[in-house]
């Protein structure tokens, strides 16, 4: 028998096949756990520090990072239904898969998409701080479409779900330099305070042209410029826009006043 006949090299590419097919589907099983942790330990680090809650300037620990994470209230909201949604865990759930679900995402009304997202998912994780049995901040996800990427961030709010108590973007790919300024600790201070909403509940929140002018009319709703990034800053006065406006969360969060959350019984401080 002819051990280098074409039958037998077959056999010998689909035994190798069959073997590494099967190395990848166990390293998948693996590492999933691990590709989770790290997954949750990002984000946990990225809300954190919004809720108030870390410990001065000391350095928490990956361990004692996700333990925080975990003690937050953390749910799911239909943003249509402007209401939580009991059934998705916020710590498996992923907007960027349900985006390509037409079952789990909308098309977002062109006249609307100051974000220039194009669709977006129905359902958002938000994360509610609790001070004993009173509502602290509410953690709410953004994005939108940058000069030469998709923003990512996050943005605190106080109790009265109007005024800005932080704010971070922890995915980008601006222009080094110009536009990831928006990641500039000293720049993302400047939103603690600001207000979202006028008094007629339009949404006004924009990063100004130039320099805030402190005592100004409109001061309380904006932040200064970045400076060469005008694409940028006008991309970020778009997703605020967008995401607290009508097609956004702003129902949610009229709602929320209407019928503020219960602590749930198993949330520590």
């Amino acid at each position: 028998m002819n051990k280098e006949s074409p039958r037998n090299a077959l056999l010998v590419v689909l035994l190798t096949a069959l073997v590494c097919s099967g190395l990848v589907s166990a390293a998948v099983v693996v590492l999933r756990p691990i590709q989770l942790n790290n997954q949750m330990l990002d984000r946990s680090r990225n809300i954190m520090q919004l809720t108030g809650l870390l410990p001065g300037d000391q350095t928490v620990e990956d361990d004692e990072m996700l333990e925080l994470y975990k003690s937050l209230d953390r749910r799911i909201i239909d943003i249509d239904a402007a209401d939580f949604e009991d059934e998705m865990d916020p710590d498996t759930f992923s907007k960027r898969q349900a985006l390509t679900d037409p079952e789990l995402s909308v098309a977002i009304p062109s006249d609307q998409d100051r974000a220039s997202l194009g669709r977006r998912s129905r359902f958002e994780p938000v994360y509610l701080v609790w001070k004993e049995n009173t509502l602290d901040r509410v953690i709410l996800p953004v994005r939108g479409n940058g000069m030469w990427s998709m923003l990512y961030g996050y943005v605190a709010l106080e109790p009265d779900l109007n005024t800005i108590s932080g704010m971070t973007f922890y995915e980008q790919n601006e222009t080094p330099g110009l536009g990831d300024q928006i990641t500039h600790t000293h720049w993302l201070q400047q939103w603690q305070g600001r207000r979202i909403y006028d008094d007629a509940g339009n949404p006004r929140f924009r990063v100004s042209e130039g320099m805030v002018e402190p005592g100004s009319a409109s001061a309380e709703f904006e932040v200064d410029a970045l400076t060469g990034a005008t694409v940028t800053a006008s991309a970020v006065t778009g997703l605020m826009h967008y995401w607290f406006g009508a097609h956004g969360y702003q129902e949610f969060l009229l709602a929320l006043q209407e019928r503020p959350p219960e602590r749930p019984a198993d949330i520590h401080p």
